[in-house]
């Protein structure tokens, strides 16, 4: 056949294959641009719609072979280059993955298109954070199309990467260009500071928010084949959540997987870890067995992603969605016992109690244990319904869930167990259920004043109006102060609703209004106390804050507070109870026991995502505290710290100062105000260093080191006749001394400042 009669046949094959793509057929879309390379092997867009058909169909070394084929043929086409990358990667082959992103960033570059450019250069540096070269590009292209910040950050890591290979002067280099494209930059002024002071810098860490290597791309891969385009069902949703926590803690590693980088991850994303081991060993096993768990249960094999989990746990990893997700993969694998025993430690938590308590009914239901699961559903449909009303109606809404659950606990038909369990299962184990849910309570009746009504009473007859109406009898009796009837009346309703909460409260309410406030605070803790074994954190949370605003020294419920936020992943309010009993500890004079709460706090938000705010005041605090028992060297150590934090606050650098003379340090002391000084330098503040130093000459007078600085920085200032008057203090306080080789050098020194009445420091100088 000639070239002209194989053109037609080409073509025809290319059209069938664009219709075909065009209809997501992506299988005969293959097979159609396959008969058009048959004609023309080497056609670069039949190569490049037969390599993306081959990806959608997700055969990845075949696609790849494919944009292999492309980029030979079409050497200068850089996305070919940019796909090659893409596979690479998704295939665990980062070494060749980092090559080819190079290339596709260099041929972006020359066709101008700086975006690409940069974007490919951004894959690089998230395969492997250490790469100079891409590093500096990046570095160089921000720089070049103004993106000041963005050229300074990538500066930084290429200075760290310099200083750690032992190139100094270079690193000084990028560093003191950096500050030239952005003189106002602290991260930059802070760097070259420790860099001069001959103090490493922190690693560059990968970029947040980009592609990842296969097991997070693996991941995102599952995610996609459970979504779709709708929002699934809250145990799936729970499942996908765990799943990509999990991926994280491999997501934050380089391929090389060395142990310092391992613990690195680890340190850096688990946040409720527990207590890991302390064998580096063990824990690149927990990360060994995490990637193989996560391999198995995206290629759908169950039961052998469980068993790595559990070794991991075995190991000393010990994040709740680890828990989590062996109470589901257990579930579908039929273990139903060990599954249950796992999902029990979810339904504390904010994130898991839901899907937790739905997986826990759905075993339960399928056992024919038709009263625990309905149990668990009904408390199930408790936090789907309180988490699609208004903020302000769901604590309203959950209690008004009390008398429902106490008749179930009464209830003895097993065939009205069976009917909740079907009909709350099919509520909510559906795509879209929030919107299932909204949908369902806006056909509700509306009660007057607004407030919502459970859900839950479509589904089954509250046998608990006699509840309701007793608590609507009590509180009419509490408002007109027939305080003592009230009590009778509560006490009467216990006989017929003995385990609900709401009315322990109530009755907690009035023993407060009568005064008797131990006996109050009893009945709330033991109320928050059954809260917390069902499960429901948020009451006992609110709870335990009400025992604290009644009796603020009440320590063990601040700790059972504190373990309430923390299990829920309430990191912050966890800390802010923390700071709280700290200060309760340090009015009552108990130092020690005021320092090791700070303490506690000051481990939990590092190793979580809180406020970086809160280290800076929980360490300002532990000052504090080493200043007034005149741990001096503790509190250098502290101080060291904040002034990483903020270099720029002139009080505790001052604080630095202070310690280290009192210390008799002079060259730490000199060493702080070089390293101060030399930041102001850096952020065009010079002029604070004569206030700075003013400051601690009215408290330390008679230290030399310190006027012998400040005479310095006035003549560097240009201020000579004040830099005269300083060093001339500094000789008579040397002549005191009996020191002549100092007041000679101090002479020395106001020469080469060529003062007015040279000739009279001559002399003197003569004569000594």
């Amino acid at each position: 056949m000639t070239m002209a009669g194989r053109e037609p046949l080409f073509h025809r094959a290319m059209n069938d294959g664009h219709s075909s793509a065009w209809d997501q057929d992506w299988a005969a879309a293959a097979e159609s641009y396959q008969r058009a390379l048959e004609e023309f092997p080497d056609n670069p867009k039949a190569l490049s719609s037969f390599a993306l058909a081959l990806f959608q169909q997700q055969k990845y070394d075949e696609a790849l072979r494919a944009y292999q084929r492309l980029a030979e043929v079409s050497p200068d086409d850089p996305i070919a280059f940019e796909k090659i990358a893409q596979l690479f990667e998704r295939l665990g082959r980062i070494r060749e993955a980092i090559q080819a992103a190079i290339q596709a960033a260099d041929l972006y570059l020359k066709v101008r298109e700086v975006e690409k450019s940069v974007e490919n250069w951004l894959r690089v540096v998230q395969l492997n954070p250490e790469h100079a070269l891409a590093r500096s590009r990046l570095a160089l292209i921000h720089e070049k199309i103004g993106q000041t910040h963005q050229a300074v950050t990538e500066y930084l890591a290429l200075a760290s990467l310099l200083q750690h290979g032992g190139n100094v002067p270079k690193a000084l280099e990028t560093l003191q260009h950096a500050l030239q494209i952005d003189a106002n930059s602290q991260e930059a002024s802070q760097a070259l500071s420790m860099v001069r002071a001959g103090r490493m810098l922190n690693k560059p860490l990968r970029p947040h928010g980009g592609t990842g290597p296969l097991r997070m791309a693996a991941v995102k891969e599952f995610e996609n084949k459970e979504l779709v385009r709708e929002s699934p069902d809250p145990v799936t949703e729970t499942c996908q959540k765990a799943l990509t926590i999990l991926a994280e803690v491999l997501f934050d590693l380089s391929d090389d997987s060395s142990e310092a980088q391992a613990r690195r991850g680890l340190a850096s994303i688990v946040k409720n870890i527990g207590q890991l081991s302390g064998q580096p060993g063990e824990q690149v096993k927990i990360l060994l067995h995490l990637s193989q768990a996560i391999d198995a249960q995206t290629r759908g094999r169950e039961a052998e992603a469980a068993d790595e989990i559990e070794r991991a746990v075995e190991y000393g990893f010990n994040d709740i969605a680890a828990y989590f997700d062996l109470g589901y993969l257990r579930h579908k694998t039929g273990q139903s016992e060990i599954a249950l025993r796992h999902l029990q430690q979810c339904i504390r938590h904010t994130d898991y109690a839901l899907a937790a308590r739905l997986l826990s009914g759905q075993i339960l239901h399928a056992a024919n244990r038709n009263k625990e699961a309905a149990h668990e559903y009904l408390e199930a449909l408790k936090m789907a319904d309180t988490e699609i009303v208004p903020a302000d109606q769901a604590d309203t809404l959950r209690q008004l869930y009390e008398p429902l659950i106490e008749a179930l606990g009464r209830e003895s038909d097993p065939s009205a167990f069976v009917k909740l369990c079907d009909n709350v299962d099919q509520m909510l184990v559906r795509v879209n259920w929030r919107q299932h849910l909204l949908k369902t309570r806006a056909e509700m009746p509306q009660p007057e004043g607004g407030q919502a009504l459970p859900l839950a009473e479509i589904i089954i007859q509250a046998q608990s109006s006699q509840v309701i109406d007793a608590m609507n009898q009590i509180n009419q009796l509490a408002r007109a102060n027939f305080l003592r009837s009230a009590m009778d009346e509560a006490f009467h309703s216990l006989l017929y609703a003995p385990t609900y909460l709401p009315l322990h409260i109530l009755i907690g309410d009035l023993l407060i209004r009568e005064e008797r406030i131990p006996d109050a605070i009893e009945k709330f803790s033991v109320a928050a106390s059954a809260y917390s074994v069902r499960g429901e954190t948020a009451q006992a949370t609110n709870l335990l804050k009400r025992i604290i605003q009644i009796s603020p020294m009440d320590m063990n419920a601040r700790l059972r507070l504190i373990e309430q936020l923390t299990a829920r992943g309430q990191i912050d309010s966890a800390i802010s109870e923390y700071m709280d009993l700290a200060d309760l500890y340090y009015r009552l004079a108990e130092l020690d026991l005021a320092r090791q709460t700070f303490t506690t706090a000051l481990r939990i938000a590092q190793q979580s995502t809180a406020d970086r705010q809160w280290s800076i005041r929980i360490l300002q605090r532990m000052a504090d505290i080493d200043m007034q028992r005149l741990d001096w060297r503790q509190a250098i150590r502290i101080y060291e710290q904040l002034r990483t934090l903020r270099p720029d606050d002139a009080a505790i650098r001052e604080n630095l100062v202070e310690l280290n003379l009192r210390l008799s340090q002079s060259q730490q002391a000199q060493a702080e105000l070089d390293s101060f000084f030399s930041y102001l330098d850096s952020t065009s503040r010079a002029s604070d260093a004569i206030p700075f130093l003013q400051k601690l000459i009215e408290e330390h007078p008679e230290t030399i080191l310190l006027r012998r600085n400040l005479a310095d920085q006035f003549f560097r200032a240009g201020r000579t006749p004040e830099a005269v008057t300083q060093l001339d203090i500094v000789g008579d306080q040397l002549m005191e001394n009996g020191d002549k080789a100092g007041v000679a050098e101090i002479i020395r020194q106001i020469l080469s400042m060529n003062p007015p009445n040279v000739e009279d420091y001559r002399n003197l100088l003569a004569q000594l």
